[in-house]
């Protein structure tokens, strides 16, 4: 199988995992290990193992050293998807046993033999045939809910996020590069309910509000912990590393890299 894969082999829509989680999905470790964090909880996946990692998460993904990517399929269950299945078969929805993020699939012979399965229908670059990418997603769920029924209560969960305590939220997830629209969704509000909620809590627009946290964080971690500004500022929210070096400056009046200057003299 591992000759197969590369990277990632994904059936079903693609999407990242390294920020906003849309929709449910299915990961089998191939090869290596995955190592990150969903909702507010560190996962560590090794070989051989499976989660099913629910929707309306934020997700990250620590990068891996270069010639160790681990090797991983991915199958995602969008909703259109399961409300097609659900009409389908007879699915009873037991409520909902678990809030974890990331749930640990059991392990089951049929599962590694399911991924085996899917070799002949490897069209290359990790892609799968058009034809069966249904058919597959469809047996592996199948399987999924004869060994834990309870999933379906996971699975089949079409409501929307509950409103939030976004004081929490965002003072834990300040780092995520996603738009305004997510973390409105995510903490169960509109856009307008978000923005109003927001700057009664913090005194400040969202957007401000999320560059300087961010900026604050940066600082720290180069003056007390000696971090290069190359290596945090993807991490901290910000898309190159040319804006953060120019809202740096505009925020402490030197460029990171002048701080980090500082601290070996």
């Amino acid at each position: 199988m591992s000759t197969l894969v590369r990277k990632t082999c994904y059936i079903g829509p693609e999407m990242s995992i390294e920020q906003f989680i849309p929709e449910h999905f299915f990961i089998y470790m191939v090869k290596g290990t995955l190592n990150g964090y969903v909702g507010n909880k560190e996962y560590s996946l090794v070989a051989h193992e499976s989660y099913l990692v629910r929707k309306n998460q934020l997700g990250r993904y620590n990068k891996p050293a270069q010639g160790e990517e681990p090797e991983k399929v991915i199958l995602v269950f969008d909703e259109p998807f399961l409300k097609k299945f659900q009409e389908r078969h007879e699915v009873t929805v037991e409520k909902r046993m678990t809030s974890e993020a990331a749930v640990w699939l059991r392990a089951d012979e049929r599962i590694p033999e399911f991924i085996h399965s899917l070799q002949p229908y490897y069209t290359g670059s990790g892609k799968i045939d058009s034809s069966f990418s249904e058919v597959k997603r469809e047996e592996l769920l199948l399987l999924l809910l004869q060994t834990q029924p309870e999933l379906a209560g996971i699975l089949f969960d079409f409501g929307v996020p509950e409103k939030i305590n976004l004081e929490e939220f965002m003072n834990r997830h300040y780092t995520f590069n996603i738009s305004l629209q997510q973390f409105a969704f995510l903490t169960g509000r509109s856009l307008s309910a978000f923005k109003r909620d927001f700057k009664a809590i913090f005194h400040n627009t969202p957007n401000r509000w999320l560059v300087q946290r961010r900026l604050q964080e940066a600082y720290l971690l180069i003056h007390k912990l000696r971090k290069k500004p190359a290596e945090i500022y993807i991490d901290l929210g910000f898309e190159d590393l040319s804006h953060f070096s120019f809202a740096f400056k505009k925020q402490f009046g030197l460029t990171p890299t002048e701080l980090a200057a500082l601290k070996k003299l």
